[in-house]
């Protein structure tokens, strides 16, 4: 069978366990096509090829004996921020370029369990630092829509395998907006789920009071699956949330939009950048769902102006003490012929990180240095709190609260944003993470470019399953999610 990589999860799954295709089958089609395609997209930085093959057989002696999860033998790419025992792990990062890790990320441990084949590692911003997955020791990923432009970021290399059909699906991690943003430049459905609900064991860390994983692919549908596997309660992690999970994939219809109320801050609807084809196709994407039977409700989220200046004091704070247990001593990139330990620590650092990750260090530790903490750091967390008090507020009063995921469409490889242009395009998404919130991203159509447009939906806490229920509703009554850029549609 040629066109495997058309099918979604589900008719993967019934395909393998009907027999119609063995996991082995599947894995070799997507292996061609990274093989004959990514060359273009250069999603992926490690292929794991022969891993890859050994875990299908498995797969396939499993479903005979009728052991078999509903995802055993099915494709996915990790991004390369969660640790994969026997396997590099680089954050994206020359500082981890020679990292293989002695064990698995949970998330990645949970998908073995229920059988799913590891394809690779895909690229992302250096430690998860960036929007646009440039800042990547292993060069830039294209968007498969249209090459010359960037996939988003963090999560670029899972959005672009995703998108070009390189994989079923994907892990992402989302600290300010790098499942969503990512989703929305690449036309794919993404889910940042609640803090907490998705185990941080063996997740690179970047912000640890941020830091999300979540499921990566083309449909609401898709997502589910993937988050049946990964939520759940993790001992290892001090910050996971001892709370039951949902059936994800049983509860896609367990929400009517007739009666939801949704929420548009008028805030977001005013913001300087917004270009006019995004606002036009998210008020689309709100119309369709009045038409069936949402209710759209005006609300004020006051502390809009607030959401970027408190993130870039938190996030590169957090990152600045994560980071510093890379000093060429312990583990990672260290300076050749270090003169004294001074030289080593200064050497190992500057010529192991990047430029982008250079500055976020140096200003999170400027906001954590005497004088300064209580300044910055703390009144910063202080505003969080109200940037969480007004969702709180906004939650009484609506279901779910509905936003743009970025305020354009992908910028083109090289535009060089300053950095306080490329911070701005993350005033939809920062929020969330500020407050520990789930949100979803929903492809809505395309700009004038024809680049995807993408609705971005936040819930209430653990209203994953809602949101879930919510966007597979949408995609039963519209095809964007179903729209491939034309090297998707290409056969290996």
């Amino acid at each position: 069978m040629t066109d495997l990589h058309r099918l979604s999860i589900r008719e993967l799954s019934e395909g393998l366990a009907g027999a119609k295709f063995s996991s082995r089958e599947l894995t070799e089609h997507y292996l061609k096509r990274i093989a004959k395609l990514d060359t273009q997209v250069k999603s992926y930085v490690t292929v794991t090829a022969e891993q890859a093959l050994a875990q299908a057989d498995a797969a396939d002696a499993a479903i005979k004996a009728g052991t078999a999860t509903a995802l055993t033998g099915v494709p996915i790419a990790h991004k390369d921020i969660f640790c994969t025992q026997g396997i590099k792990t680089t954050a994206g990062s020359k500082m981890l370029d020679n990292f293989i890790s002695p064990y698995d990320a949970t998330v990645v441990a949970k998908g073995k369990a229920a059988g799913l084949v590891t394809l690779g590692k895909v690229n992302m911003d250096e430690f998860a630092m960036g929007s646009t997955s440039e800042n990547s020791f292993y060069g830039a990923t294209a968007n498969p829509w249209n090459l010359g432009h960037v996939p988003g970021g963090s999560s670029g290399g899972s959005a672009a395998a995703v998108a070009a059909d390189l994989a079923p699906f994907a892990t992402g991690t989302d600290t300010g907006g790098s499942i969503r943003q990512p989703a929305s430049f690449c036309g794919l459905t993404g889910l940042k789920p609640s803090y907490g609900r998705v185990s941080r064991f063996g997740m690179i860390a970047y912000a640890s009071s941020l830091d999300q994983g979540g499921p990566m692919a083309r449909s609401a549908e898709d997502c589910a699956y993937l988050m049946n596997v990964i939520a759940g309660h993790d001992a290892k992690d001090s910050t996971s949330v001892e709370k039951d999970v949902d059936d994800y994939v049983a509860n896609l219809n367990g929400t009517t939009v007739k009666g939801l109320r949704i929420g548009i801050p008028k805030q977001y609807f005013n913001v300087a950048g917004l270009d006019a084809d995004v606002k036009a196709r998210v008020e689309e994407s709100l119309k369709k769902l009045e038409d069936m039977g949402a209710t759209l409700i005006e609300i004020d989220l006051n502390m809009t102006e607030a959401y970027v200046p408190t993130y870039y004091l938190i996030a590169p704070a957090e990152a600045s003490s994560n980071l510093s247990r890379y000093d060429g001593v312990r583990y990672g990139y260290r300076a050749e012929n270090p003169v004294d330990l001074m030289d080593l620590y200064k050497r190992s650092r500057s010529e192991g990180f990047g430029a982008e990750v250079q500055r976020r260090i140096l200003i999170g530790t400027y906001a954590l240095s005497a004088g300064y903490y209580d300044a910055y750091y703390v009144k910063a967390q202080k505003v969080r709190r109200l940037i969480q008090q007004d969702f709180l507020k906004a939650f009484e009063s609506v279901d779910v609260i509905a936003a743009p995921a970025a305020p354009t469409t992908a910028y083109k490889i090289g535009a060089n944003l300053s950095p306080v242009e490329m911070y701005l395009g993350d005033i939809y998404t920062i929020a969330v993470n500020l407050a520990g919130l789930p949100a979803i991203n929903a492809p809505v159509g395309f700009d004038k470019d024809n680049l995807p447009v993408g609705l971005q939906l936040i819930g209430n806490y653990w209203s994953e399953s809602q949101l879930l229920s919510v966007v597979h509703q949408y995609q039963q009554a519209t095809d964007w999610h179903t729209k491939r850029a034309a090297i998707a549609e290409e056969n290996a």
